[in-house]
């Protein structure tokens, strides 16, 4: 496909006007203002996009979510977490089937595609059914099944490493490298330090990477340290090994002192959710101090169970507002460092190193904006217009790997007017088996 004559911003998220974008062979081919010396337009059979009142940038990448978990949109509102989790979550979840997990997956899916999230760093479980969903969307993901133990169990004797490694066996890499397969330790109050070493050695055996909770609640942060004689999660997760392993650390609202410096110095991600962290009143993470000390800090969703949407453009406006009421700072987090969070930082944290950029040679992971409505004229600036002023629905084409996954309100991959009545059938069933 031949984007033509449109704005694109840039590696170093600055909008350039009047440039075109050939995509070839699922990667950006060609980048500039005419057009490259072996195109030939009698021979390119692709398809021709006008970008007139169009902005092209790189799609985004959300750091953390739980994709199936939209079945539960709007079921547990205005609770305490723990209140959220108990009552709600997990008597919900335990009538979820695998064919429940993939409607499920398909239905995250659509919603991310159409706000323009093409790769999630997702941890759950029924890990094949949302490999089958993820597969057949098209779409990009770093899938992890997560590991709970509350005995002296060890990590090869629970049913989370099977899965693990079933899935890392037979899908890791499928899709043409959509679907890695990660490993996940829900959070050190969730498991054992048998387990989290064990797992931590298995990843280093392996090479997967490694998503955790870290610090969501100060209830979690301060009971770890009375637990661990001092230790905060990040120093526990430290001496159990587990960030000699490329790790994504969700959440990290409640760190402090040391933990800045380890996460810098382990080369851990940082998954922020500002959203969830706001409506489920966790605090808010301290992205600022965290990217001061060269930290990569990344944007996630959680799900939208705790969101309740997965509105990538929403969350980078929070993203990038919060830090400034909470710090008292109005410079302190930029319009392209808040893009850059959602989608190459995130890209890093999901060890996809050729994406995440409008760059010659990378996927072509690619999103278009519209740019002609009321609410962004006049435009003094395309990023911060794009930061601070547009919406989800600006969003009009998604594509993953030179394949147009969703445009203006078609989907291509997915029929979605099926995923919607399949999760309008499964939560009739779950609500009337809970409630009656």
């Amino acid at each position: 496909m031949l984007f033509k004559d449109i704005t694109i911003v840039n590696e170093r998220f600055e909008a350039e006007e009047h440039r075109n974008l050939l995509v070839r062979d699922g990667r950006i081919a060609f980048i500039g203002s005419g057009l490259p010396e072996k195109y030939d337009r009698e021979l390119y059979e692709g398809e021709i996009y006008e970008g007139a009142g169009k902005i092209l940038m790189p799609a985004f990448m959300n750091a953390h979510s739980h994709i199936p978990m939209s079945l539960l949109r709007g079921y547990g509102e205005n609770m305490t977490l723990h209140a959220w989790l108990n009552d709600r979550i997990f008597p919900f979840e335990n009538h979820l089937t695998g064919e429940d997990v993939y409607h499920g997956t398909l239905l995250g899916i659509a919603e991310m595609l159409r706000f323009g999230i093409v790769s999630t760093t997702d941890m759950y479980y029924h890990g094949e059914d949302m490999c089958r969903a993820i597969l057949e969307s098209g779409a990009m993901c770093n899938l992890s099944v997560g590991t709970v133990c509350f005995d002296d169990s060890a990590y090869r004797e629970l049913p989370s490493f099977a899965a693990a490694k079933y899935l890392f066996e037979n899908y890791h890499g499928a899709g043409n490298g959509n679907l890695l397969v990660d490993l996940s330790i829900h959070g050190e109050y969730t498991s054992t330090p048998k387990v989290v070493s064990q797992l931590a050695e298995y990843g280093l055996e392996t090479g997967m990477l490694v998503q955790v909770h870290v610090s969501e609640t100060r209830e979690e942060h301060e009971a770890c340290k009375e637990r661990r004689g001092g230790a905060t999660p990040v120093q526990y997760f430290r001496d159990m090994k587990l960030f000699d392993n490329k790790t994504t650390a969700a959440h990290c609202v409640w760190i402090e002192g040391d933990d800045y410096d380890i996460l810098a110095e382990k080369g851990v991600s940082v998954a922020t959710c500002p959203k969830s962290n706001l409506k489920l009143a966790s605090g808010i993470c301290d992205a600022p101090g965290l990217m001061a000390r060269g930290v990569n800090v990344a944007i996630g969703t959680d799900s939208a169970a705790s969101n309740n949407n997965l509105n990538m453009l929403e969350e980078i406006k929070f993203f990038a507002l919060i830090h400034k009421a909470n710090k008292m700072d109005p410079t302190i987090i930029t319009p392209g460092q808040a893009l850059a969070a959602a989608t190459v930082n995130g890209a890093r944290s999901q060890g996809r190193m050729d994406t995440g950029l409008l760059k010659e040679g990378f996927r072509a992971d690619l999103i278009v904006l519209k740019s002609d409505e009321p609410y962004l004229k006049p435009c003094h600036s395309v990023v911060n217009n794009i930061v601070y002023s547009a919406v989800g629905t600006d969003v009009c084409l998604t594509m993953a790997g030179g394949k147009v996954l969703y445009k203006d309100g078609v989907y291509t991959t997915i029929d979605i007017e099926k995923a919607m009545w399949n999760a309008e059938r499964i939560r009739s069933r779950i609500v009337t088996a809970l409630h009656g």
